[in-house]
């Protein structure tokens, strides 16, 4: 993602995942037909077979093994988190990072939040 995309999302206060690298990795929310939803297992950031989704555990951003996944539990460069247009914290599993969420509660985060 470019730094116009990401301000233009800012700016809106969407919620989304943004890998490290700059990778968008999807909307936060729980519509199962949004296109960008990290909900929508046809979609491409909630495909289990897309290369940019988390759900993808081959692909760098699902891999236990990368350092850019929120799966491996040693990694210091996790996904961020941006809730309604503001940086909260990151999606891992490594529990010594602040304010990190668990990948596999993001469900529950998104409706505890209020992202339906």
């Amino acid at each position: 993602m470019d730094i116009n995309e990401l301000n233009r999302r800012v700016k809106n206060g969407e919620s989304f995942i943004l890998a490290s690298d700059g990778q968008f990795l999807g909307r936060l929310c729980l519509n199962i037909y949004d296109p960008e939803s990290v909900s929508n297992i046809y979609g491409l950031y909630g495909n289990p077979y897309s290369s940019v989704s988390i759900n993808n555990k081959y692909s760098m951003y699902g891999s236990p093994y990368s350092s850019l996944s929120p799966f491996n539990p040693y990694t210091t460069t996790p996904p961020s988190i941006y809730l309604r247009g503001m940086k909260v914290g990151v999606l891992s599993i490594n529990k010594f990072l602040m304010g990190s969420v668990d990948p596999r509660q993001v469900q529950e985060w998104m409706r505890f939040n209020g992202l339906f």
